[in-house]
């Protein structure tokens, strides 16, 4: 009945995995998203046995659709923790089908045959593997329920548990003609989220974590989040006016988990924040927005962003069948590279390890600083052996996550993203490792990198060599530059801006010999000043999907000490002053690259 050109590709653009819409947000069969009051699209209108099915299903039907695999396809591994999902079932009903398709959900597997109607727990881990060489065609509808939903799902049987003597289905004979009305949700995305809601979603999540000796901690903090979002709402209810006030509360309750329970886990091996931020954060103050197929909201009181630019790989001849062009952020350490890297970790599609690669990369033999006998972290492309690149790979491979926590399973090749530190003096060698790689210089004023440089040493929250052979004064932090023991017993201005200047200048090196289109620029003043601006211009440059809103000030990284401030430099003056005399040559440098 419908062709080819009425199927829409998956927004992952997982291979082989189709859609239909049969009721969508407002009847548009192009709105994808969450919100609005849902209603049949043209297609299922053209439907009337489809209609007759889910009339007799009885639920108050939302987001509803045909999901077809095309064959030899599947739906990756996962789990289903959007705050759609979590109030609602997922009804599937076989249209097409073959005795082969596997449907696996946890430790358990069935076959769906055509005409059954089954309900899943999409909290667990599941997958669909369609091999055979024909088509499978489920209608997928969501639905809060309804009563007389309740009583067929009280009338269900279980998968694996034998039927009472007197069980049997009912078959829903098609009646010609009949277009019968639907109960359908016309609510479903809370202008600001209740109290009593938020409590009862973060308490679901916090009962799901495993345990950890930060989970305490994270509990009593949370306790103190949920008083905070009843006194707004007591106070303000929905009315607009406090919107930037609730905003400012999931702030600092966010950027609390961050620096504090980043390692908290689920037992279903998703990260406690991320479900957190998809769950509750992306929709706890909407604004009457508009959620789109991730069910983040897009606020019809900002500037739309920009539409995702999902860009074609560089380079027509054989390319690389793990890693689809990775993106690696490099600059002198302090620069923002954290905070450019948490933002662009949330983009749909790009894969991350979580954390810096410090481990990952130095925990091979021939990569960390006592196989060079302390020289430093610069990596050259001759190290690079195909042994220590292939291992490396697998490396990355193995600990790869998307931003819901998801491993990627068979999907291949990845859009990895990493940022380490490190990195700013490994170019030659990620470039042979990673041979699609691209590389973007984050360019920060130098008298604020070196001001944050200076903190950072004196916190003792970066020490990388404790005990550095040979050195004496504060241990060593941060990167070990080549050249590093000229520098003992110098003031700490001294040794940073010999740090900035060393980094800086091999980085630029580093990055002029290589092609220019495997080269892109960031700015930090750019991005602390209109972030959804500057993150719409990268992605689009990089070839990334971006689905998300940013505030006008983008939350404080992991590894901040202090609040950005573009003055916070003047506290170090005097040491800077004394120093910049010495950068002239190298900052002019980086100034010029930066505006390329």
């Amino acid at each position: 009945m419908f062709g080819a050109d009425h199927w829409r590709e998956h927004p992952e653009k997982y291979p082989g995995n189709l859609w239909l819409p049969l009721i969508a947000a407002n009847g548009d069969p192009d709105n994808a998203s969450f919100a609005g009051p849902m209603r049949p699209t043209p297609y299922l209108l053209q439907s009337p046995y489809l209609m007759q099915v889910l009339s007799r299903i009885g639920a108050v039907w939302g987001r509803t659709r045909l999901m077809k695999l095309t064959a030899q396809a599947e739906v990756s591994p996962h789990f289903d923790i959007n705050y759609y999902w979590r109030a609602r079932a997922r009804v599937h009903v076989p249209v097409l089908t073959q005795p082969s398709v596997r449907f696996i959900c946890g430790d358990d597997e069935v076959n769906m045959k055509p005409g059954e109607c089954w309900i899943f727990d999409t909290w667990r881990r599941h997958r669909v593997i369609n091999a055979c060489d024909s088509e499978r065609i489920h209608l997928v509808a969501d639905t809060v329920g309804s009563d007389s939903f309740g009583e067929l799902l009280r009338d269900g049987r279980m998968s694996g548990v034998p039927a009472p003597a007197d069980w049997h289905t009912e078959f829903v004979a098609p009646v010609d003609g009949s277009r019968p009305s639907l109960r359908l949700e016309s609510a479903n995305i809370p202008v600001v989220m209740s109290p009593w809601e938020m409590r009862e979603h973060i308490s679901f999540l916090f009962s799901e974590t495993r345990p950890h000796p930060q989970l305490e901690l994270a509990q009593q903090v949370t306790a103190r989040f949920l008083a905070a979002w009843s006194a707004l709402w007591a106070e303000f209810g929905t009315d607009p006016k406090g919107w930037p006030a609730y905003r400012r509360a999931l702030n600092t309750y966010e950027q609390w988990l961050r620096g504090s329970a980043a390692s908290l886990q689920l037992i279903n091996n998703s990260w406690l924040l991320d479900s957190l931020r998809i769950m509750v954060f992306s929709v706890a103050v909407s604004g009457g927005g508009e959620a789109n197929e991730g069910g983040e909201l897009r606020q019809t009181t900002a500037t739309p962003p920009l539409p995702p630019v999902p860009g074609p790989r560089v380079g027509a001849g054989e390319r690389d069948p793990l890693f689809d062009r990775p993106v690696f952020i490099v600059s002198p350490p302090r620069s923002g590279s954290t905070l450019l890297f948490e933002t662009l970790a949330q983009a749909p599609g790009a894969y991350t390890i979580g954390r810096e690669s410090h481990a990952l990369i130095e925990g091979l033999p021939g990569l960390s600083v006592l196989d060079h006998s302390y020289d430093s972290n610069r990596l050259e492309a001759g190290v690079a052996t195909p042994q220590i690149a292939e291992e490396l790979r697998k490396r990355f491979l193995a600990a790869l996550r998307d931003r819901t926590g998801q491993a990627p399973g068979d999907r291949r090749p990845l859009r990895l993203l990493e940022k380490t530190p490190k990195n700013a003096l490994r170019l030659p060698f990620l470039a042979k490792v990673f041979p699609e790689a691209q590389f973007v210089y984050l360019y920060r004023d130098p008298r604020e990198t070196l001001s944050s440089m200076i903190e950072a040493w004196q916190s003792g929250r970066f020490i990388t060599y404790a005990k550095l052979p040979g050195w004496s004064g504060l241990p060593w932090s941060l990167l070990l530059v080549p050249g590093w023991r000229s520098l003992n017993g110098l003031p700490i201005e001294q040794i940073v801006a010999a740090q900035w200047e060393i980094t800086t200048r091999m980085l630029l090196d580093d990055l002029v010999a290589l092609p220019k289109e495997r080269v892109h620029v960031a700015r930090y003043d750019a991005l602390y000043a209109d972030p959804s601006a500057e993150v719409a211009r990268l992605c689009a440059t990089l070839g990334l999907d971006w689905d998300r809103v940013l505030d006008a000030r983008l939350p404080l990284s992991r590894h901040t000490v202090t609040p950005p401030d573009a003055q916070k430099w003047l506290r170090h003056a005097r040491e800077i002053d004394a120093v910049l005399p010495g950068l002239t040559a190298t900052i002019e440098r980086a100034q010029r690259f930066a505006q390329r």
